[in-house]
């Protein structure tokens, strides 16, 4: 647990740098607004086209591998669309809930996967970002339209493909994807260039984390984060560990699936709350309240999990 723990420490450490910079106006509100923006659109892609364009796909058990983040992310989902049903909240409640469950803090997870096991370790979690990140903005958008713009459903079919076009995570994927393929080594220059800014990308969003918590948002009910609470931290690692041990995931595999599965809920589940039309405040107190106590969380979810494997 100590050896987990300080591998985790100097993530958080980042995290809380982040806050405190923001709080502090270093070096502006404006400047950590246009941060968003720069690792959206360039760094985090640069990071996954360098790092799976050249990764060993043909080493990893993709299929198993895909069978047991992706097990874990739908059960989760399930949980919170059962749990929010049976409690009766209202769409936009129910939607916060729903993010709040099945969407993962990726960069945190990377972090922490190369902390622990190095650079293989964090190449093996570079393909679980590669595949949960389509997945997860098709599934949750698809459910949040349906729920909060019920008269536009007919043309969302139109707009999610327009939408994964424009992606530049998804794009990102894809190109990194098909290099890999039929080119099968590094691409001379762009490699370079997307390595230079790639580097960029943890560090920087770890601070960019830490800039978007938002302490004083914590006004949600308690009974609300303690579903979206229950269903990251229990149900998902929980339907990971089930599934991989039944298709056979090699260890090592399977506890890196695991850290992705413990890591609290992505903070750009705020911005899309805001955008769809669902509870921003409840959903900016589930990031809050995930990543705060994810320092904790963690290692505890980790010292009772990987023994099992």
């Amino acid at each position: 647990m100590l050896a987990t723990l300080t591998s985790i420490l100097p993530i958080f450490i980042i995290i809380a740098l982040g806050l405190a910079l923001r709080k502090g106006g270093i070096p502006s509100v404006e400047f950590w607004n246009l941060n968003d923006k720069l690792v959206y659109w360039v760094l985090m892609p640069c990071l996954m086209f360098n790092k799976i364009s050249v990764a060993s796909l043909g080493d990893t058990p993709l299929g198993p591998y895909a069978a047991t983040i992706l097990g874990g992310f739908f059960a989760a989902l399930a949980f919170a669309l059962l749990v929010s049903r049976l409690l009766g909240y209202k769409p936009a409640q129910a939607t916060s809930i729903l993010q709040g469950c099945s969407r993962h803090n990726s960069f945190i997870g990377l972090a922490m996967a190369a902390n622990l096991y190095g650079a293989a370790g964090f190449e093996i979690a570079i393909i679980a970002t590669a595949i949960l990140v389509p997945v997860t903005n098709v599934v949750v958008v698809i459910l949040m339209v349906i729920a909060l713009q019920p008269g536009k459903r007919s043309g969302l079919p139109k707009a999610i493909l327009r939408d994964l076009s424009r992606n530049p995570h998804i794009v990102s994927i894809i190109l990194a994807i098909l290099v890999n393929f039929h080119y099968g080594a590094p691409l001379p220059v762009v490699h370079e260039a997307t390595g230079i800014l790639g580097a960029a990308a943890l560090p920087v969003t770890l601070l960019a984390v830490g800039a978007n918590l938002r302490i004083r948002a914590m006004t949600a009910a308690a009974l609300p984060l303690l579903v979206s609470f229950a269903g990251k931290m229990l149900v998902f690692p929980i339907a990971v560990v089930l599934i991989g041990l039944m298709v056979g995931l090699p260890q090592q595999i399977l506890q890196i699936a695991i850290i992705y599965s413990v890591v609290p809920t992505g903070v750009g589940s705020y911005t899309l709350a805001r955008q769809l039309g669902g509870d921003a405040p409840m959903m900016a107190a589930i990031v809050t309240l995930q990543t705060m106590l994810a320092l904790f969380t963690i290692p505890v979810s980790l010292l009772i999990l990987l023994p099992l494997v």
